[in-house]
């Protein structure tokens, strides 16, 4: 998986918030750049407390993570022009349309929108009222505070398995021998505030430790305001039985609100009130309370004392299990208050009940009419696929911040330093993964909205304007999004700051050609057509800066030649080929030495989709003929056949390959090195054996298949079955479980790119590229030609390998997965995955592009 500046060394390198109810490890716990640590490492007794120490930590990184949210630049005397990088592209913000306004932006202003937790609420604004979920997992006789979604609490499985993406959710977690299910509802009705109210439930079960003796929870549910405003006390706990409230206050979005408690089982309920502006670290002080609490007077349980003005009140329910309890929130309560109660009855109890029911029938039957498995595969296929399409659309959050961009240029402007900050935006996107990259990556985003917009078109298209809007004056959009201190917190400073020069696959034309397509056979309805035109309308200059600046700065020396920049062979000496980070396929061997005589493969046919696409919405949608003539001349040059083939085609391998200054004969070898004036120590450094020269670069894999993915290849041409050759062929690209990234035939195959890097795109299997493949071999199984009928039989076997082997490794480990290891199968990277790997779904559905 990558996202551009080393999303995988990132994620080797991800910051765990995973603790028990401990203090003695938190210096490891909060250390901004130490590796995810072993397991075990921080497990101790929840008796050995040294709670200062804890507290400090929690202080030093919660102002190291703000330092990153807050840092600037100096300011000096002189120009005070903006540097381009941060000026906003001078054109109407897409999200002013009147399409977003209204009761579109009203039914969505609450939602499951923080996804790097198990649960939580916020709104669709900067400074929100927050809500969420934490719990006492129980391991080996040990407490382990769950909160943040993290690999290291080794849950069996989590994740929603229905969620419409707008008002209701369903998701079940299992944590060491306890069950926990999570319902998510909303409602607007006569007399609620902006956005309307909500209602969450949970159902526990665990485990009996013997016949006697039922285990118990310990859940805790918090409301926190973003915006440090007070929040009130409802009632003691020793009345909340019979007074179901448990907090209450005012803000000027949706007016007065109550927050309410309610259940038909017995539990005991203890509170904290905090005043702090660090609500990351909520999770680090409660388990500090609770800490503290057992280390004075043996009780688990918190104090029931508050500060004054608390902007966070968190509620611990504790109770034998089985138990479940509702909450629910509602607004408008400063003008509606003789209704209150009627509507808390409506988000609980037997009435919340039966929403829900229907809200689950209402989901499976929208999934049956637009995925449609039933005719294809039997139910269990289905339930995986609700889980990929209910986890992708319940993974999306809202994000508020500043991008860090390099800005290497002190003397000149005012803006001095190595980074600056792009202007403060916000961010309403899916994401690939809640534990490990719970943010947004944009060339998986494209990805993302294959699935989305044929679910619901309003969600897909308010997703892309927000990205759209983050693209500067030069039409660079910034490609991982890192915004505000809950982001920054997860990710190790060397890779928060993203370079204007480099770029990602622009895969948002994948979505937004799919969408054309649609509206070219009448698949829309009359207002949704109007609609998607004023989008294009609206976005039709952005989406050509967005094209001129790949078109100008990713330009190669030579007509219709592309290569990504970013590659600089002088910082690579310890990698045995430089990565392409910005490419997205992090590893993928290119030529050996960087240099301006590349050209990319994958980035030529990127841009035949982009040119395409645009020409396709000039013809369309927005009546430019100058526009359309412009860029069907570009894409045509750019799906020449002889030209590519000329460019890019070897005829000995039938196969093609990027062109740079190669050798295969490079090598890691031990070598002495000195590191800042420290004394040398032996690292593997690369050993170039023979003199590079310019050649295409002999490594089949992905790469090699993007003219077959972009359907260049005429159907009778003997090229095509070359490329069916190498697909098929078990020495190089297939598998029983899919198609590998790399050849078994290359140098490269599985081999670590550093130390410390291990084979990325050098060999998995990874769910995106197998569906764009599937969908060419789809595509040429239809046209007439002498490969067709070969074409349908690759294309039936490998998706039945794809499908099948998600299927068993969903059933054996519950999650869907970043990669597929390509020798048994098993998934493997960050889990759950549900961000492009979620195309299961549209593999299953046999759902494709058209165009």
């Amino acid at each position: 998986m990558s996202g551009g500046d080393g999303r995988k060394t990132a994620r080797n390198r991800i910051k765990s918030s995973t603790s028990t109810v401990s203090g003695e490890d938190h210096r490891e716990l909060r250390n901004r750049k130490g590796l995810r640590k072993e397991r075990g490492k921080d497990q101790l007794r929840i008796l050995d407390v040294n709670f200062k120490l804890l507290l400090g930590f929690t202080i030093v990184s919660s102002l190291v993570a703000l330092f990153f949210v807050f840092r600037s630049v100096q300011f000096s005397d002189g120009d005070d022009r903006l540097p381009r990088v941060i000026t906003p592209f001078p054109a109407p913000k897409i999200m002013d349309l009147e399409m977003f306004q209204g009761e579109h932006k009203e039914s969505l202003y609450w939602g499951t929108y923080r996804p790097h937790l198990y649960f939580g609420v916020r709104a669709r604004i900067p400074k929100s009222l927050v809500a969420g979920l934490m719990w006492l997992g129980v391991k080996d006789g040990r407490y382990f505070m769950r909160h943040f979604c993290q690999d290291a609490d080794e849950l069996q499985t989590y994740g929603w398995n229905k969620h419409n993406g707008r008002n209701f959710g369903h998701q079940v977690l299992i944590d060491h021998g306890m069950t926990l299910t999570t319902s998510f509802l909303k409602s607007k009705v006569d007399g609620s505030g902006y956005g309307g109210d909500w209602a969450f439930r949970v159902g526990v079960q665990s485990e009996k430790l013997n016949e006697e003796t039922p285990g118990s929870a310990h859940l805790f549910f918090y409301v926190a305001d973003e915006g440090e405003n007070a929040l009130n006390l409802g009632r003691s706990v020793t009345e909340i039985h019979e007074k179901s409230m448990l907090a209450f206050g005012s803000r000027s979005d949706v007016g007065g609100w109550e927050l309410h408690l309610k259940s038909l089982d017995d539990f005991e309920v203890h509170h904290v009130g905090l005043k702090t502006p660090h609500i990351h670290n909520l999770s680090d002080m409660v388990q500090g309370i609770l800490a503290l609490q057992v280390r004075n007077f043996g009780h688990l349980e918190l104090p029931d004392t508050s500060d004054a003005s608390p902007n966070i009140l968190v509620y611990q329910i504790s109770a034998r299990t089985p138990f479940r309890a509702d909450i629910a929130f509602v607004t408008g309560t400063d003008i509606d208050n003789a209704r209150v109660e009627e509507r808390v009855n409506g988000l609980t109890g037997t009435s919340l009940t039966s929403q829900l029911h229907k809200k689950e029938n209402e989901f499976d039957d929208k999934f049956k009419k637009i995925f449609n498995l039933s005719d294809k595969l039997d139910s269990e296929f289905a339930e995986v696929g609700k889980a990929a399409i209910g986890n992708l659309l319940g993974g999306i959050g809202y994000f508020y911040g500043q991008s860090r961009i390099l800005f290497p240029q002190p003397s000149k402007h005012r803006y001095g330093g190595d980074s600056i900050l792009y202007w403060p935006a916000e961010l309403y996107t899916a994401v690939p993964s809640r534990p490990f990259f719970p943010r947004g990556f944009l060339w998986d985003e494209g990805f993302h909205q294959l699935l989305i917009w044929r679910w619901d078109m309003h969600i897909s298209l308010d997703i892309i304007g927000h990205w759209l809007d983050l693209m500067n004056i030069d039409g660079w959009i910034p490609r991982e999004q890192i915004l505000g201190a809950e982001a920054l917190s997860k990710v190790p400073e060397e890779f928060v700051a993203q370079r204007p020069s480099n770029g990602n696959p622009p895969t948002l034309f994948l979505v937004l050609q799919d969408v054309v397509c649609g509206m070219m056979k009448n698949k829309f309805s009359a207002t949704e057509s109007k609609e998607i035109s004023v989008f294009f309308e609206r976005s039709f200059g952005r989406l050509e800066a967005w094209f001129q600046w790949f078109n100008t700065t990713q330009s190669g020396k030579y007509r219709s030649s592309y290569y990504w920049h970013g590659r600089k062979e002088s910082q690579t000496i310890f990698e045995l080929n430089p990565k392409t980070l910005s490419s997205g396929l992090d590893d993928y061997p290119r030529a050996s030495h960087p240099s301006e005589e590349e050209r990319h493969l994958d980035l030529r046919c990127w841009m035949l989709l982009a040119a395409d696409c645009m020409r396709s919405i000039s013809e369309q949608l927005v009546k430019k003929k100058e526009s359309m003539k412009a860029y069907g001349e570009t894409a045509k040059l750019l799906a020449d056949f002889d030209l590519l083939n000329k460019m890019h085609f070897d005829k000995d391998y039938g196969a093609y390959f990027d062109y740079g200054n190669h050798t295969e004969k490079v090598r890691l070898r031990r070598q002495l090195v000195e590191k800042d004036g420290n004394v040398p120590s032996l690292e593997l450094v690369r050993e170039v054996l023979e003199k590079p020269s310019l050649r295409l670069v002999p490594h089949i894999g992905y790469v090699s298949l993007f003219p077959f993915i972009w359907k260049i290849i005429p159907s009778k041409s003997w090229i095509l079955e070359k490329q069916l050759d190498i697909i098929s062929n078990t020495s190089i690209l297939w598998t029983d479980f899919g198609l590998r990234s790399l050849s078994k035939t290359s140098s490269m195959y599985m081999r670590r790119n550093t130390e410390h890097d291990p084979p990325y795109w050098r060999g998995p299997i990874w769910m995106n590229l197998n569906y764009l493949i599937l969908s060419s071999l789809h595509y040429y199984s239809k046209e007439e030609g002498p490969y067709r009928e070969r074409a349908g039989t690759i294309y039936n076997e490998l998706r039945g390998n794809l499908i099948q082997n998600v299927m068993k490794n969903h059933k054996r480990t519950g999650y869907l997965w970043e990669q597929y290891d390509q020798k048994k199968g098993n998934g493997k990277g960050a889990h759950p995955f549900t961000g492009w790997t979620s195309l299961v779904l549209l593999i299953m559905a046999e759902s494709y592009s058209e165009c």
